[in-house]
């Protein structure tokens, strides 16, 4: 093989394999997506139709996150699967969260009141799946085992109420 056909097959390997890391993996991280209603459609999933009771304003932002439901990823930095971010509309709200696989999942909401982007603890308010206590012991993070729940192959409905100070 000539010099020539050797620098050919060996510009389209690498080419090739950085292709392959250049494809994202299912299920990544820190995915912004929009807060599209059809993706919990009867024929869709999987995925989290969140309801969200207790809005108290039209002013600010929501943001939806979900996370895996495991201690190494729930409520963790840079962990959040998906995020939904929408103008806070006083009352309720319905979101839906697309997940990349069945499995288990937790939810975590924030009214981002006056749209700082920052927690703001005396006025902005927040929730999670399975609506768990809040106190000064754990500091607004219970334990991933009190918010996680299972998402099977189609759409999982659940209804968060907020809770504001």
């Amino acid at each position: 093989m000539t010099t020539r056909k050797l620098l050919g097959a060996g510009a389209i390997a690498l080419a090739t394999g950085s292709m392959i890391f250049a494809v994202p993996a299912a299920g990544q991280y820190r995915q912004k997506i929009s807060n599209d209603l059809s993706k919990c459609s009867a024929s869709s999933g999987p995925a989290v139709k969140v309801t969200v009771r207790g809005i108290e304003g039209s002013s600010g932002k929501m943001r939806v996150q979900s996370y895996k439901g495991t201690k190494a990823d729930w409520l963790q930095k840079g962990r959040w699967q998906s995020r939904i971010e929408a103008n806070a509309k006083a009352g309720t709200m319905t979101f839906c969260v697309p997940v990349s696989a069945p499995g288990t999942y937790g939810i975590a909401i924030r009214h981002d009141k006056n749209g700082n982007g920052k927690t703001d603890i005396s006025s902005d308010g927040g929730g999670m799946s399975n609506n768990p206590s809040i106190n000064i012991f754990n500091l607004g993070k219970p334990s991933y085992k009190k918010t996680r729940f299972n998402v099977g192959n189609g759409v999982t409905s659940i209804t968060i109420n907020m809770k504001y100070l």
